[in-house]
């Protein structure tokens, strides 16, 4: 049986949690807002270079040249930024992940602990059923962690092919630009 204690330890546990996982996600919110102001500075006081550039250029060939030479920087500053919008997105879902992980752990760990009182206290030949609940238990713990596992290797996986995707289309630019000069 739960005592009022336990009950508002519970409460004050999930009070916590819940406070803690806002302010986390009140980080995350500020780590986008200070990359997005980052950028749009670079990117306003680029513009009025750009546009210096373009009112000096004095004929087709050398807007070409010029054409050329701010597309590779664009294709570098795009997927850094990307890179980072990345970072801060899956630094967020890592503490989350971690939050909810310590919260299962802890739960099951309660469920059981619960169980067992239970079953000490329940009538003889009970044996059996709360054997069948505590398997329950153990099987559900597995799948949660096969499904973790699962979403840590799908992230992994999307990790992996996002840095190459963001390599590939710099590698490309820089040879779009080469061409283009030539």
């Amino acid at each position: 049986m739960l005592t009022a204690e336990q009950v508002l330890a519970s409460q004050k546990a999930s009070f916590e949690t819940l406070f803690g996982l806002t302010a986390k996600a009140f980080e995350g919110v500020e780590k986008l807002v200070e990359l997005n102001i980052t950028a749009s500075k670079a990117a306003l006081a680029e513009a009025a270079g750009n546009a210096q550039a373009l009112l000096s250029v004095k004929d087709a060939q050398e807007l070409l040249a010029l054409q050329a030479s701010l597309f590779q920087p664009l294709a570098e500053k795009t997927a850094s930024y990307n890179r980072h919008l990345y970072e801060i997105a899956s630094g967020a879902n890592a503490e989350l992940t971690k939050t909810f992980e310590a919260q299962a752990s802890d739960v099951q760990k309660k469920l059981l602990a619960v169980v067992d009182n239970a079953a000490k206290n329940a009538p003889a030949g009970s044996e059996t059923a709360v054997a069948v609940f505590k398997s329950a238990v153990a099987a559900g713990s597995n799948a949660l962690e096969s499904v973790q596992k699962a979403v840590k290797q799908a992230t992994d996986v999307a990790e992996a092919n996002f840095n190459a995707v963001a390599t590939t289309a710099v590698n490309a630019a820089k040879t779009t630009t080469r061409t283009a000069k030539r």
